[in-house]
């Protein structure tokens, strides 16, 4: 299939992809290390040793007496380096991240010595790649994903499934939306608000097709939503989780196929293959390697050949010769070891994706040679509203049916290129819009206070959220000590001439001192309180603030992208913006406030310039809901919590 649509898909992810590297090469380039580091994505000064192997991959552990604050996290790519990341920095995977040590796990070991390294958070294009090729590649089942997409397709209602349920504790819509999914012949989408048990009702629909002996494929746009399903269907099921090692939580990875893999009887002949293979390569180490300045333009043919005849030749002796040939028989017989290897292991992971019954990996994994002959009866993704239409494309490429579960009202994939905005409207976005009647609505949270949901559900939900029993009433108090406000507070800076927001120089970004300053004194009170630090979390949405509160808290500080999924005891959300003007910038994208405000589960602090932000009618509203229900206070006044 080519049409305008499907290239201009194609341009998008194309312009997408230029960006995202041209940006990050930018940074890495511009910024110092010390730069970079301070913005959480390099780690500097480490040093480090090979601590291990573990599914193929060579585990080295980087650390320093300094602790480690930083945005790298378990599944980031990485460059290690020894100063000049882009020069000659080379890649691997972080699969743990300590106090003052990381754990990367790296293909090969490097060549410089382990000491008084740099470590860069990078990214790879292999995604982009995969996506473009399933838009060059359209499948019968893509182009019925397209189809829909458009608008030129429309699916059939489901009249519902009977079901026995695996988990009898799902509410009554958490099971009216799994029998509905189970009952559709085309496709289903389960709208899952803040802490409405979004994904345990998938893994419901997962276990009861599985249990039906039909083949599922499960995914979600990131390696955490995937390892959330595992998790979720762990015990189970027979259930196999694909996708780069590195990428699996410890106490998942028995589930990973590289682990499963090692387990089968027939691996004993890998172990064997690969001994022998390393055995070759130990031994080339004693003859000369042909590099380009060693063979003076001789193909490996023509070396082995003047071997064969014991003679020298431009300068290059017989005995020199007869190395570089010994070196390359070497390599050959090593290479044909390694490539018995290969197919043996490839065989194993055929077999053990055959008796599988629940495929799981990251969208982009799904792409992955090994499932290509693999017949799916159903897909089911989670976090469906997070990823971009040629990403769900991949996964969806494979099975005409599938079960896509999201939010479009909390935040939509990230996109960095201006000309690649479109990318940012997602197939559930559309699907739902276009096709309610295939959806189903989770209505009740089970994570905050009665209050704290009440405004985020009249305004994104039309007031059809509700508060189960079991959190209803939840306070700071239940943890220790007096509660003196209500579970939400502002903290209005309007009444102070030093409110104003700031920029750096050749930042984007904006900072504001008097509003890190009072998230400061409410974390100090909350602490005081007999709050633990791990339950107390602060959103900013600008990096420069976020940079700024890094510098003296302890507590986790991220912007919005960052603690979505996450959620906390209490949260503090400082809104930065304040200016004659009345600009907000992005906090005009009603998505950000949906999240920033259900990520608290039993205290809310918001701290921002009512007279700026005010300017847009939604956090109008939300001043005046807190005035009426909460409780509202002036930064010019003694606060209490």
């Amino acid at each position: 299939m080519s049409d305008d649509f499907v290239e201009k898909l194609k341009w998008l992810v194309e312009k997408e992809r230029k960006e995202e590297m041209k940006e990050q090469k930018r940074e890495i380039s511009s910024l110092s290390g010390k730069e970079r580091e301070k913005k959480g994505r390099a780690v500097l000064g480490v040093r480090g040793r090979i601590i291990g192997e573990e599914l193929g991959y060579k585990l080295l552990k980087l650390g320093r007496e300094k602790e480690i604050i930083t945005e790298i996290a378990v599944g980031n790519e990485v460059l290690i380096s020894r100063g000049k990341p882009l020069k000659e920095g080379f890649s691997g995977m972080i699969t743990a991240v300590g106090g003052r040590f990381l754990i990367i796990a790296i293909k090969e070991t490097p060549s410089f010595p382990l000491e008084d390294l740099r470590v860069d958070l990078y990214v790879d294009d292999i995604t982009f790649r995969r996506m473009k090729s399933v838009l060059n590649n359209i499948t019968e089942e893509g182009e019925k994903v397209l189809n829909y997409f458009k608008g030129e397709r429309v699916p059939k209602l489901s009249s519902g499934e009977n079901v026995s349920f695996i988990n009898d504790r799902l509410n009554k819509k958490q099971k009216e939306a799994v029998s509905l999914a189970l009952g559709a012949e085309d496709f289903f989408l389960i709208h899952g608000p803040f802490g409405t048990g979004k994904t345990k009702t998938i893994t419901e629909v997962i276990l009861q097709e599985a249990k039906k002996g039909r083949k599922v494929l499960a995914t979600a746009e990131s390696n955490v939503a995937v390892d959330n399903l595992v998790e979720n269907l762990s015990g189970k099921g027979n259930i196999v989780r694909i996708g780069h090692p590195a990428r699996v939580s410890e106490e998942l990875k028995k589930h990973a196929l590289s682990f499963l893999i090692e387990q089968e009887k027939d691996y004993a002949s890998v172990c064997k293959l690969k001994k022998e293979g390393e055995k070759l390569i130990e031994e080339q180490k004693k003859y000369k390697k042909p590099v380009p300045m060693k063979r003076r333009g001789m193909s490996d043919k023509e070396i082995m050949k003047f071997d064969y005849f014991k003679k020298g030749r431009r300068g290059i002796s017989a005995k020199e010769i007869s190395s570089m040939a010994k070196w390359i028989s070497l390599k050959e017989k090593a290479d044909a070891y390694f490539e018995g290897m290969r197919a043996i292991e490839e065989e194993i992971a055929r077999n053990v994706i055959s008796r599988a019954e629940v495929i799981l990996s990251t969208n982009s994994s799904a792409a992955l040679e090994l499932l290509d002959e693999v017949k799916f009866d159903i897909v089911v993704i989670d976090e469906a509203s997070q990823a971009t239409f040629p990403s769900t494309l991949i996964p969806l490429s494979k099975c005409p049916r599938f079960v896509l579960a999201g939010d479009h009202k909390q935040l939509p994939p990230t996109v960095v290129s201006k000309e690649a905005r479109d990318l940012s409207i997602t197939l559930f976005e559309t699907l739902i819009e276009k096709y309610s009647f295939s959806s189903s609505l989770l209505d009740t949270e089970y994570r905050m206070n009665e209050l704290l949901m009440k405004f985020p559900s009249k305004e994104f939900y039309e007031g059809e959220i509700k508060p189960s029993l079991e959190v209803k009433n939840i306070k700071l108090s239940d943890l220790g000590g007096k509660e003196f406000s209500l579970p939400i507070i502002f903290i209005d800076t309007a009444a102070s001439s030093s409110r104003f927001e700031n920029k750096k120089k050749d930042s984007w970004s904006y900072f504001n001192e008097l509003e890190a300053s009072l998230v400061k004194k409410a974390i100090l009170q909350l602490i005081n309180f007999g709050v633990e630090e791990e339950k107390i979390g602060v959103i900013a949405p600008y990096e420069d603030q976020v940079e700024l509160l890094r510098q003296e808290l302890s507590v986790k500080v991220h912007t919005v992208d960052g603690f979505q999924g996450q959620e906390r005891e209490a949260m503090i959300l400082s809104l930065v913006r304040s200016n004659k003007e009345k600009r907000i910038g992005f906090l005009r994208d009603m998505r950000r406030l949906n999240v920033s405000l259900t990520r608290a589960k039993r205290k809310l602090i918001i701290i921002g310039d009512s007279s700026t932000l005010s300017s847009h009618p939604v956090f109008k509203k939300l001043f005046q809901f807190i005035k009426e229900e909460g409780t509202y206070h002036s930064c010019k006044k003694e606060i209490t919590l």
